[in-house]
Order: C-alpha cells, then sequence, then structure tokens
C-alpha cells in the first residue's frame, strides 16, 4: 500500500512517506471569522476531513490541526461599524463556521487553535528572526526581509524582482516594498499586546507559522489550504519558519474553489452561498455528497442543477440501501475491507470521483442481484457501499445522517398516512384490473413529487428528485 499525493513545492504527484511511520501530522489553514461561512469555505475542510478519513482508514495515527483567525483588519472594522467587540464578531462567526462543519458530517479537529491564544509562540519567533537578521523593527512593527531568505517564493514559482506584495493597510518604515508585515503597530481603539518592541497586534501569516511549530514540532507531514494562500500567506509561513530554524511541512496539498459563473466563491465578491441557508434547502448529506464527491483539485462551478443531480444520485444508493434492507430483514453491516479498485483511486492523490464511480457500480451490480432474487449478492454489494461511503463519510446509515432523517418524522407519519390511503385505491383497481385508474393514480402521485415502486411486500413510495 503506498499513498500518493500531488505536493505543490514539488509540482508532481509523490509518494507520502511520513516523518514517524504509522503516524500523520496535518496542518490546515481554518476560518478567519469575519463573517460567515459559504460553502466554498466549507470545502476545504470537507476535502481535507476525507483525506483524512483515508489516511485513518490506512491505519494511520493522525494529528489534525484546524487554526482560527480570530485577530484581523475587517474583523476588528465589522467590530467598530456595528458597535460590537472585535471579539464578539469573531467568536459569533466561529461558532457558525463550526456549525457549517458540523452540519457536513467533518470529523473535529486534534486541536483548533486561534491565533490570539498564541501571542507568546509569536513573539519568541520574531526575536529569534530579528536576532538571525530575517527581520526588524520599525515604527512599532516588525517585518519579514524577503531577501534574506534565498528560498523564498519557490512554492508559487515567482520571480522576487517581479513581485508585488499585497498592500497592507497603515504599514510603514518598510526597508523594501515587498518585505511582508509580521506584527502590527498599535493603533488608536484596537486591539493589542504588549511585546518588546511596542504594541501591536499579530500580522496573519505569522500566526500559522508559530501555531503549526507549538503543536506539530519543528516538522511535519502535510500544510493544506485553498489554492489563493499559496501566495502570499504561505510563501510568507515557510519563510518566516524555515528562516526560525523549521523544517516545517514536507507535502503542500491545496484545494480547489467553488466558483459562481467562472469566479471564486468569495464574500467580497457577493456571490456567496451561505451554508447556514443552504441547509435549510438541500440536506446537508447531500451537500456533502456535492462538495466533497469531486477531485479535491478540481474547480466546482455551483448550480442548482449540479445539485440536483448529486440529490439524485444520492436518492439511487439510499433506494439501494431500503431495498436490500427489506430483502434481508436486518441491518447490512459495512464490509472490513473496502473493494480493491475503490482502494486504489484513493490511493492515488485522494481519486475520489473515481472510488465512487466503484460505489455506484457497486449499486448497480446490487439492483442486478435484486432483481435475479440472489439475497447474499444483493446484501454483499450492500456491505461494500457502506464499507466505501464510510470512508468518505456519506454512509445513509451512519449515526450523524440518523438524525437528518428523523427530522420531520410526524410529517412523514401524516404523508404516508394519506398516501397509503391513495396506494389502496390503487390496488383495489389492479385488483378489479382497472389498470387505466391503477395508472391515473400513480402518475397523479408522481406529478406531486411521490416516486411510487412496486416491491415483493407491497407498493412504496418515496419522494423524488425536485
Amino acid at each position: 500500500m503506498t499513498i500518493r499525493l500531488y505536493d505543490t513545492s514539488a509540482r508532481q504527484i509523490r509518494d507520502f512517506t511520513p516523518l514517524v511511520p504509522g503516524c500523520v501530522s496535518i496542518y490546515l489553514c481554518g476560518a478567519t471569522v469575519q463573517a460567515a461561512p459559504h460553502i466554498g469555505h466549507v470545502r476545504s475542510y470537507l476535502n481535507f476531513d476525507i483525506a483524512r478519513r483515508w489516511f485513518t482508514y490506512r491505519g494511520l495515527d493522525v494529528t489534525f490541526i484546524r487554526n482560527v483567525t480570530d485577530i484581523d483588519d475587517k474583523i476588528i472594522a465589522k467590530g467598530e461599524d456595528q458597535g460590537r467587540p472585535w471579539w464578539s464578531i469573531g467568536y459569533e462567526n466561529e461558532r457558525a463556521f463550526n456549525d457549517g462543519y458540523d452540519a457536513l458530517g467533518c470529523l473535529p479537529p486534534t486541536y483548533e487553535p486561534r491565533a490570539t491564544g498564541h501571542v507568546p509562540e509569536m513573539i519568541e519567533m520574531m526575536r529569534t528572526l530579528i536576532e538571525r537578521g530575517h527581520a526588524y523593527e520599525a515604527d512599532g512593527s516588525v517585518y519579514f526581509d524577503v531577501r534574506s531568505y534565498p528560498g523564498y517564493l519557490e512554492l508559487s514559482n515567482q520571480d522576487i524582482d517581479d513581485l508585488r506584495q499585497p498592500a497592507e493597510q497603515g504599514i510603514t518604515g518598510k526597508r523594501d516594498p515587498r518585505d511582508f508585515a509580521m506584527w502590527k503597530a498599535s493603533k488608536p481603539g484596537e486591539p493589542d499586546w504588549e511585546t518588546p518592541w511596542g504594541r501591536g497586534r499579530p500580522g496573519w501569516h505569522l500566526e500559522c507559522s508559530a501555531m503549526a511549530h507549538k503543536y506539530l514540532g519543528s516538522a511535519f507531514d502535510i500544510h493544506g489550504g485553498g489554492l489563493d494562500l499559496i501566495f502570499p500567506h504561505h510563501e510568507n509561513e515557510i519563510a518566516q519558519a524555515k528562516a526560525f530554524g523549521d523544517a516545517f511541512a514536507q507535502y503542500w496539498m491545496h484545494n480547489a474553489w467553488v466558483t459562481m459563473s467562472g469566479e471564486k466563491m468569495s464574500k467580497s465578491l457577493g456571490n456567496s452561498v451561505l451554508v447556514s441557508e443552504m441547509v435549510k434547502t438541500w440536506r446537508p448529506v447531500v451537500l456533502r455528497y456535492y462538495l466533497g464527491t469531486p477531485h479535491y483539485r478540481s474547480m466546482i462551478e455551483y448550480s442548482e442543477e449540479s445539485l440536483r443531480e448529486a440529490e439524485s444520485a444520492f436518492a439511487r444508493i439510499e433506494g439501494f440501501y431500503q431495498r436490500v434492507i427489506e430483502k434481508a430483514g436486518k441491518t447490512v453491516d459495512p464490509a472490513p475491507e473496502v473493494p480493491p479498485a475503490f482502494a486504489e483511486a484513493m490511493d492515488d492523490d485522494l481519486g475520489v470521483p473515481q472510488a465512487l464511480a466503484i460505489v455506484h457500480t457497486t449499486v448497480r451490480q446490487g439492483n442486478s442481484a435484486l432483481a435475479a432474487d440472489d439475497k447474499d449478492a444483493a446484501i454483499a454489494r450492500l456491505s461494500e457501499v457502506r464499507a466505501m461511503l464510510g470512508v468518505l463519510g456519506l454512509d445513509p446509515l451512519d449515526p450523524h445522517w440518523a438524525g437528518e432523517s428523523d427530522r420531520g418524522e410526524d410529517l412523514h407519519g401524516a404523508v404516508d398516512t394519506l398516501v397509503r390511503l391513495v396506494l389502496e385505491q390503487r390496488e383495489s383497481a389492479r385488483a378489479r384490473k382497472d389498470w387505466a385508474t391503477a395508472d391515473a393514480i400513480r402518475d397523479q402521485l408522481q406529478q406531486s413529487g411521490l416516486v411510487i415502486e412496486d416491491s415483493p411486500t407491497g407498493p412504496r413510495w418515496s419522494l423524488g428528485p425536485r
């Protein structure tokens, strides 16, 4: 068994060899909690949740760090605009992010450190970098001297002479416009902390270098995040950490975006779709299927049509579950191992689309077994499907999704009673060979959004795709 991953820094797929045999350490850039999450935000953690589940399935002990950036220019500005403390803005949105992760069935991280809880570690890193000539203080701020680190920009493959750092508001005293702020001098009314260079607050990039060092040590296996973080954030993290003396990340994994009309989904563009609103319209397990089944390095162009397709595909899987369990007369346990073709796809840079094709092929085989009245084969196929979907966090029988089906139980019961009355009328028509009336009743139910299926135990109904 060899897991292979695309390493952004190497620009190729590499065999994954963990630093510590049997273990894997992951640092994922988490939320900047300036606003509630849209589905583009949760896609990143969902992709790495699937990676984590696969590592665990392969017998690796996973340490997973996902940070929270709870101090930021935009968080402070929103607090001022709303007349609220900056930290209340951050905490409210942090809760919204966690609600979104939970709704989509993501496992909690091993640790979830906040930037504001690690100022001492940041001060120590800055002190060392200044002593080694990689950073300097100016007007109460601390900057990293990018020309002091020869490997700068190797991740993004840029030329330093062509580089322009993103503008940083209120920054003064830089020796070179390409240098970036590690620490920002205090401004009136803003939160600040005491340092040897005066009061101020963290720069974005310093936070992650310091927290990765604290929780994962001087070297760890995988650093993850969205494509948009490669520059400047990840380049600046690497410069700080390696100039400090850390070996830092051995592999770099970056997920692609969710786009709308070809543009990255973002709050600033006003084209975001909030998770809290989406789960009111779409079942969370369908959202997980929609966001988690494309390859993590592929863009997802958002559309309701694509969501409906995901809903229909997942409904076919659920229908297979229902039919086999009815046939077996009992719950079917997951197989102890996934099929070899599924494992091969997942080992190859987490090839979820190819792995999902194995799932659907197995469902079709199971349906054929049901049609042939081969109960044992149908049960075996469902057992395999449960094992595969369990790895993807999509098993409909998982306790996390069981609560989803419980919602609206009273309404379901009332509808079930009404539908069964109509189905009894259809059965009476069939008994007297009044096929026209029986077909008309079935068609009327289907027009209402219900799917009627005749089974050996009698007719049953389910909600059709919207």
